[in-house]
């Protein structure tokens, strides 16, 4: 069976809308990963860039700062666990089901 070069140049015009597509979808994905009880919540976008974290009061003891330094850890940890899961959904929703090569975008 001949390739059509021609073919797959086009499906290459094709994947790289979709890649510019999610470019824009990813500012808009959003996760909020938590700790604590919810003491600390660290909220990532699919750029995974931090645009919110919040400590509560009872979060912060001087005496500790350890403790806090670890929910901060697993907030994130959370967030990001989360977001890329939402990555993963987009990216399937745009390649049509297709799997995702390891170490794309980070996951």
């Amino acid at each position: 069976m001949a390739v059509n070069p021609f073919e797959l140049f086009k499906q290459f015009g094709n994947l790289q809308e979709r890649m510019n597509e999610l470019q824009g979808r990813l500012g808009r994905i959003t996760a909020v990963g938590s700790a604590g009880g919810g003491m600390v919540q660290v909220e990532l976008n699919g750029h995974l860039e931090a645009i919110r974290v919040t400590v509560a009061p009872e979060a912060v003891d001087p005496v500790d700062l350890p403790m806090l330094q670890d929910l901060l850890r697993a907030a994130l940890s959370d967030a990001l666990v989360k977001v890329k899961e939402k990555i993963r959904e987009e990216v399937s929703s745009l390649t049509g089901g297709l799997p995702i090569p390891p170490g794309f975008m980070g996951m």
